[in-house]
């Protein structure tokens, strides 16, 4: 193997960081660079407990510095630009980086600007997100007494797309032991047209959404929120007849006006925003038609360049954005990287779109989803060894898994370049 090839990995988060720990732990003489501008490190996962309070903000954070694994050089800049043919990135203060092979790991983005009013919303602290600031959506939880309380999420690919419905779920759960339930209308609407799309989990979470009477409306996609008002507007997205339909008895004065287009006044509102890969992937020609890197959905080789590979958030997969994701890909793509600098043929098509969803449906309760390419529920043996032995089910020792035992897992092993 010719150890002394440059690897470029641009992105320090989770698949950035891991990728890199594991190729270490292959041949610490390998010639590594983390190309990465932010000095702080973000365990996301946590977010939805931070933002039911239940989980403290500052334990979600580490130093970047400290998590870059031993002999990997550390690149504190931003990529603006990807110059594949000439094996190059450009930065913002380190010029233009050389390398021989390149990892795409960067995650994607917030688009503020994405839903009309949202950016204005979230600044005067009237909407929030735990995607943006989950200190405020517990700030605004412990604010609300009654009326609408909404939940949706955008028309994009989203990290963990179970994110908004475990907010509402939490939110009910809290609204419940608050003692403010029958005074309050949950709302939760979804471009989508089922709430989770492997049906044994399908079927728990519309057993979940009765339990807390929450109104589910399916084919309802955020296009513009009214600070000032209060009222949060949807355009239907359903093909055929329409679908969306408001009772006689129509508790939360939901409005439709023409062209399928409904209003719903708030007294709380919380919402992922619309998200996308990072300004410079989208601009390159790494990207398929839809924006997202063209790579090989198996190898996660990419399919124009062979010496780039890519994984993560920003990586085109019909998965589940999420961070369990990811700790399946890493491996495929170490292995097939250390293949590629020994002149062996690229063949570990071992990534079959394992990913999961830790679904909390309430204070002590989860529901953990893990499916694949096929929608297929993939359960981990494991999980037996916990005495679950249906996590398509809510569970307390999920919960536990949730909360204590995966934060520990990630910071004390994945980050380390260890398979859990």
């Amino acid at each position: 193997m010719k150890s002394n090839q440059h690897i470029l990995i641009i992105g320090g988060g989770t698949a950035g960081i891991m990728t890199a720990a594991q190729l270490m732990k292959k041949n610490s003489n390998l010639s590594i660079s983390i190309l990465e501008p932010s000095e702080k490190h973000y365990y996301q996962p946590a977010f939805t407990l931070v933002g039911a309070g239940t989980y403290d903000y500052k334990k979600t954070i580490r130093l970047t510095k400290d998590l870059i694994p031993k002999g990997v050089k550390w690149i504190k800049d931003f990529a603006t630009e990807i110059l594949p043919d000439e094996k190059q990135v450009k930065t913002v203060a380190s010029g233009e980086i050389s390398y021989d092979l390149l990892v795409v790991a960067t995650g994607l983005v917030n688009d503020l600007d994405g839903i009309e009013g949202l950016r204005e919303g979230l600044d005067k602290g009237i909407v929030c997100s735990n995607y943006v600031d989950p200190n405020k959506t517990w700030e605004l939880l412990q604010k609300f007494k009654w009326g609408n309380a909404v939940f949706t999420q955008p028309t994009t690919p989203i990290k963990c797309g179970g994110a908004p419905q475990k907010a509402a779920y939490m939110a009910a759960d809290y609204f419940r032991k608050k003692g403010i339930s029958n005074k309050t209308n949950l709302v939760f609407a979804t471009p989508g047209s089922v709430i989770f799309g492997v049906k044994i989990i399908a079927d728990s979470l519309m057993k979940v959404l009765g339990d807390y009477n929450i109104h589910f409306k399916t084919f309802y996609a955020p296009i513009k929120i009214d600070s000032e008002n209060k009222i949060v507007y949807f355009k239907e997205v359903s093909t055929g007849e329409n679908k969306c339909v408001v009772n006689e008895n129509n508790i939360l004065n939901e409005k439709h006006t023409g062209n399928e287009i409904m209003e719903i006044p708030f007294d709380f509102l919380h919402l992922a925003p619309p998200q996308a890969p990072p300004k410079f992937i989208r601009e390159s020609n790494l990207v398929n038609a839809t924006g997202w890197l063209d790579v090989n959905i198996n190898s996660l080789q990419h399919n124009k360049y062979t010496f780039i590979f890519g994984l993560g958030d920003v990586a085109g997969l019909p998965t589940a954005k999420t961070g369990a994701a990811i700790r399946k890909q890493v491996p495929v793509v170490v292995d097939n990287i250390i293949k590629y600098l020994a002149n062996q043929t690229v063949d570990n098509q071992g990534y079959l779109g394992y990913s999961s969803c830790p679904l909390v449906v309430g204070y002590g309760k989860m529901i953990l989803a893990e499916f694949n390419y096929k929608n297929e529920f993939t359960p981990d043996p494991k999980l037996k060894q916990m005495l679950v032995f249906d996590s398509n089910k809510p569970h307390w020792r999920l919960w536990f898994l949730k909360k204590y035992m995966l934060p520990h897992l990630y910071w004390n092993k994945m980050m380390k370049g260890e398979n859990v």
